[in-house]
């Protein structure tokens, strides 16, 4: 054996070995964490791939198939006028609620067809930290203060992050825009309003299937989440028409799945998530069996979902055994956590930045998380810090981001966010107190 050629898989194996050998098999704290990564692995397939995934995975895809490379470059590539660029990828998240995880498709997506690193960047913070509904309960909930300084943090952070990630690569993004000079221009499928409406039906779709329960039980939130599948239905019938008369998809083929579709709903009708599936399901053997536009359309969707799906379980998976779910533990100690956290000094910002960047929220489940933490302590500054981290990054995010951008560049993206949520959860706290 040579060990010059063999030392990695060796040291692999040995590595192995050895963490098999010291499990701490039979103790409280290890197998209640197996359990939480479980519970935490079946809430994420239970409440998000289907509602939230799935839906972002088919919008990814049709950026690739539906979106011309040309148009990515022009309001997002490399030489695109900076002040447009950064405008439209860091006020993205308000109309798009996702948590890190669904945000990763669309990433993907628009980056691979050519947007360049700082405007990708601060769309894939901005997706999951800005979005409307977050930002209103946080300031309902935690205080109008902390409301208020995650919506400016948050836009700022994208365009900062954007900026400092443009700079620092700046060689290869100057290499990719001379590659795009002479890009010839694209032959128009459809008009702009069309492809418009079209993006705009999914993305209502994806936010209004995934509209959370507000805290109070009156009020426009309200009215909204108990209409939020009669808005879903109304913008799946909308997309179903686009599909017909301007993609030329069947018309008796999409029909057919409508039929299907609201015959499970009369009979699911306690269980929307079923006629839902059966919308997709629909969806995905219509566009299997059509045009050859549309059979694209389900191949790039089908790359996205073949390539981060497995990634998101793996991080999940981590994430519950080290952490577990909100309100139960992991094997660290909610109470190191907690006592880590209080005061307003460098150490206890970066320590929230840090466990939010590797911690997975959905969107949302920061705010009640959040409560509780400054219940038991938390300071304000750490608070923000968590806030302005936590719903951006997560364990499983990172993974797929390193897929996709490579270890570097993943590297110095997760140590911008961290400094970036310490500084500002610092400056809060001093201002607050």
């Amino acid at each position: 054996m040579n060990l010059k050629s063999e030392w990695k898989p060796l040291l692999l194996i040995a590595g192995v070995f050895l963490l098999l050998f010291n499990l701490p098999v039979g103790t409280v704290r290890f197998e209640n964490a197996l359990l939480e990564a479980v519970y935490l692995a079946r809430w994420y397939a239970r409440e998000h791939v289907i509602l939230c995934l799935i839906p972002a995975f088919f919008i990814a895809g049709a950026i690739s198939v539906f979106i011309s490379q040309a148009s990515v470059i022009k309001y997002l590539g490399p030489k695109a006028g900076r002040l447009l660029a950064y405008s439209v990828a860091s006020v993205s998240g308000s109309v798009l609620a996702v948590c890190s995880c669904t945000v990763l498709p669309l990433f993907s997506g628009i980056y691979r067809m050519g947007a360049g690193l700082g405007p990708a960047t601060a769309f894939l913070y901005a997706g999951p930290a800005i979005n409307v509904l977050a930002i209103v309960l946080t300031a309902r909930v935690l205080g109008v203060e902390l409301g208020i300084a995650r919506a400016v943090g948050a836009v700022f952070f994208s365009i900062v992050i954007g900026l400092t990630m443009h700079f620092i690569f700046r060689k290869e993004e100057r290499e990719k825009a001379n590659s795009q000079t002479n890009m010839p221009d694209p032959e128009v499928a459809r008009p702009l309003w069309q492809n418009s409406l079209y993006f705009a039906s999914m993305i209502a779709i994806l936010v209004f299937a995934n509209w959370g329960k507000p805290g109070d039980a009156s009020g426009v939130w309200q009215t909204l989440y108990a209409s939020k599948w009669l808005l879903t239905s109304i913008f799946g019938g909308l997309f179903s028409l686009i599909l017909i008369f301007w993609f030329k998809m069947s018309w008796w083929k999409i029909s057919t799945g409508i039929a299907i579709t609201t015959l499970c709903g009369f009979y699911f009708n306690h269980e929307p998530l079923i006629p839902f599936t059966v919308a997709v399901l629909c969806l995905a053997v219509v566009t299997a069996n059509d045009t050859e536009e549309s059979h694209d359309w389900l191949d790039s969707t089908w790359g996205f979902a073949k390539q981060i799906t497995p990634l998101l379980f793996y991080g999940v998976l981590a994430a519950g055994l080290c952490l577990g779910r909100p309100g139960h533990e992991g094997l660290i100690p909610s109470s190191w956590i907690q006592g880590l956290v209080g005061g307003n000094s460098f150490a206890s910002n970066f320590f929230a930045s840090v466990v939010g960047t590797f911690m997975y929220f959905a969107t949302l489940t920061e705010i009640p998380i959040l409560e509780g933490l400054i219940d038991n302590g938390m300071g304000k500054g750490p608070a923000l810090a968590l806030l302005l981290a936590g719903p951006a990054l997560s364990l499983p995010n990172m993974l797929v981001i390193r897929t996709i951008l490579g270890t570097k560049k993943t590297l110095v993206f997760v140590a911008l966010v961290i400094v970036m949520a310490t500084i500002s959860g610092m400056i809060f706290g001093a201002l607050a107190s």
